[in-house]
């Protein structure tokens, strides 16, 4: 993981004090990212006399997490060359334990010209965003992953800042106001990009786009698994196809061997984090799970007990907010009635279940905070949010079946004070993300990455502080998309049928780029840590759009059951019996990081915030 940022003004003299602020705020932004390393370079380029000259600033830190030392960056080659890389190789070309991928990458990008750029990149399966500068041609290359797993921000010039920017994140400088003069956007995940610096600097603002030039991934007929998503496939069953707990054990197993594959690419080699241990006799966590108790977690966090070295401890980064609104409601609401607890099924044994039987009412992002009950615990009512009980509840399951292993169950509570606290610097992360739903998603994302918080023998215990030294956090994200997780999956069923639920697969895999990732890496690298998503491995996204869409998901039957089918069915062949029936939560919802003002409750999620 890397913070990354090239810079230059369009013409000589425009580098006002403003630009000059700005620039030393990204710089700040991204060292924050990489705290091993940290350096800038500074090439003229592209004119023909001194005087005329193009200066160009490069800037990147490195928080180590390849390779047996740190290698600063920007990577420099005696031909002038420069490469930023902010990413991981976890597949399609070969990294040895003791290399670094930046600079494997960078020897592949020297020994070949410049129009070979993107057949280098197609063979790279892994997160990442890079900018590359071919000293020969005078082109600078930048982009992100087919995923956008990584940041990658762009601010084009204008009149009010006639510059070029390229920055993995934004500065708090860009919320402050300033006329709106910064203009800040994610660059595509589509197509790489390429912009011509020759004479740059004599261009109008208005031809300066007729230098950037979108550039494609791959010739026609060239391999694509590394170089778009794989596209649903459109099968649909016949009318007498099985129920979901009769999908083959072959296909069950195939998944399986396909998530723990990409598990293993992501926790092994890991150097071992710069943070002095507790005990000598115990080591650091190197791996960290960002972790609510649902399906998606515990199953990667299982996969990665399988792993990572016995003696090694794992963090499970479990947070919780002091909601006043919930709270409020909690203390006015009377209690619903006991329902009869039983447990879910999954597999042949499984009870038939009308298939025309009707989910409750859910919104679209899983919103079920008016109807969640919250077990009565022991412990501080406060923080006993439903992601904290059903977290507590299946640690439980993973120490049972994974005995000599050490849970690191993380108290992350967080106090209305401090996220309100926060929140201005939170805002300026996630950028130019700005909806009210990013926010309260980035508020549990920035809280839960940052790892502070307290290990508790039991929960009347007192707690013992703890800050998580992993700097490698796996996230579940993308099952949800792959698998049908979300209520609108059944309500495209039900509209369309399974031709309008394909469609809304197809839709989730194509927006990935835009909706989420982007935003999750500038909130969650701010931290000094890097997520890891193993279901968003591009083999693995190929092997699941590849499957007709019966053999991952069966909307005729009721949610927690047919939802994610594929998923349950996995986690139940692993012995995840709980995890195997727990019904989808929104993280927001479930850390009650959403919603904490009164009338809060009236408002979209999808509203912009106010400036």
């Amino acid at each position: 993981m890397c913070g990354i940022l090239c810079s230059f003004a369009l013409h000589p003299g425009d580098q006002d004090e403003t630009y000059s602020t700005l620039i030393a705020r990204l710089r700040e932004a991204n060292q924050l990212r990489g705290p091993d390393s940290n350096k800038s370079h500074l090439v003229a380029v592209g004119q023909s006399t001194p005087s005329d000259h193009l200066l160009v600033s490069f800037y990147a830190s490195v928080l180590h997490l390849r390779g047996d030392h740190v290698v600063p960056q920007p990577h420099i080659g005696e031909g002038g060359n420069i490469l930023c890389w902010n990413g991981e190789i976890f597949d399609g070309i070969d990294v040895a334990p003791e290399q670094n991928d930046g600079a494997l990458l960078f020897s592949l990008l020297q020994s070949t010209d410049s129009n070979r750029v993107p057949d280098v990149l197609k063979r790279v399966e892994g997160p990442y965003a890079f900018i590359y500068y071919h000293r020969h041609s005078n082109r600078l290359f930048f982009g992100r992953d087919p995923l956008g797993r990584r940041s990658l921000l762009i601010h084009k010039p204008t009149p009010d800042l006639p510059c070029f920017i390229l920055t993995s994140v934004s500065a708090p400088i860009v919320t402050e106001g300033h006329g709106g003069r910064f203009k800040f956007e994610e660059v595509p995940a589509e197509n790489l990009s390429s912009l011509d610096v020759d004479n740059v600097s004599s261009l109008e603002l208005a031809s300066f786009d007729s230098k950037l030039q979108s550039v494609a991934r791959s010739s026609a007929g060239s391999a694509l698994e590394f170089v778009t998503p794989e596209r649903i496939n459109r099968d649909t069953p016949p009318p007498d196809h099985p129920l979901p707990w009769e999908i083959p054990s072959s296909v069950v197993d195939e998944f399986i061997d396909q998530l723990e594959r990409s598990v293993i690419l992501r926790v092994r080699d890991i150097p071992k984090p710069p943070m002095p241990t507790t005990s000598a006799s115990t080591p650091p966590s190197r791996v960290a799970v960002l972790f609510s108790g649902g399906i998606d977690c515990t199953i990667l966090a299982f996969l990665a007990h399988r792993h990572v070295p016995l003696e090694e401890p794992i963090d499970l980064l479990n947070v919780a907010f002091e909601n006043p609104r919930s709270l409020a409601a909690q203390k006015t609401t009377k209690p619903a009635p006991k329902k009869a607890k039983g447990k879910k099924k999954i597999g042949k044994d499984a009870p038939g279940q009308d298939i025309n039987e009707q989910e409750h009412k859910v919104s679209e992002h899983g919103d079920r905070d008016k109807g969640d009950e919250v077990p009565s615990r022991d412990g501080d009512p406060t923080y006993m949010v439903p992601d904290r009980v059903t977290g507590l509840e299946e640690v439980e399951e993973l120490r049972r079946l994974c005995p000599g292993r050490t849970w690191n169950f993380v108290h992350i509570d967080v106090t209305y004070e401090e996220s309100t606290r926060e929140r201005p610097k939170i805002e300026a992360l996630m950028y130019p993300s700005r909806t009210i739903m990013d926010l309260s998603l980035s508020l549990a994302l920035y809280f839960a990455s940052r790892g502070i918080g307290s290990l508790r023998p039991t929960l009347t215990a007192p707690p013992q502080p703890y800050t998580s030294p992993a700097r490698v956090l796996l996230s579940g994200l993308g099952s949800d998309e792959l698998l049908g997780g979300y209520a609108r999956h059944r309500h495209a069923f039900q509209r369309a049928g399974w031709e309008g639920l394909i469609d809304e697969l197809q839709l989730d895999l194509t927006r990935l780029p835009t909706r989420n990732l982007g935003r999750d890496d500038r909130v969650i690298s701010s931290n000094a840590k890097e997520t890891r998503y193993p279901f968003l491995s591009l083999s693995l996204v190929a092997h699941l759009a590849r499957l007709p869409v019966h053999l991952k998901l069966d909307p005729r039957v009721p949610e927690g059951t047919g939802d994610k089918a594929l998923l349950r069915l996995a986690a139940a062949r692993l012995g995840l019996e709980g995890a195997a029936g727990r019904k989808k939560r929104a993280m927001q919802f479930g850390s009650r990081s959403a919603r904490m003002e009164g009338g809060a409750e009236t408002r979209r999620g999808d509203n912009v915030l106010a400036v």
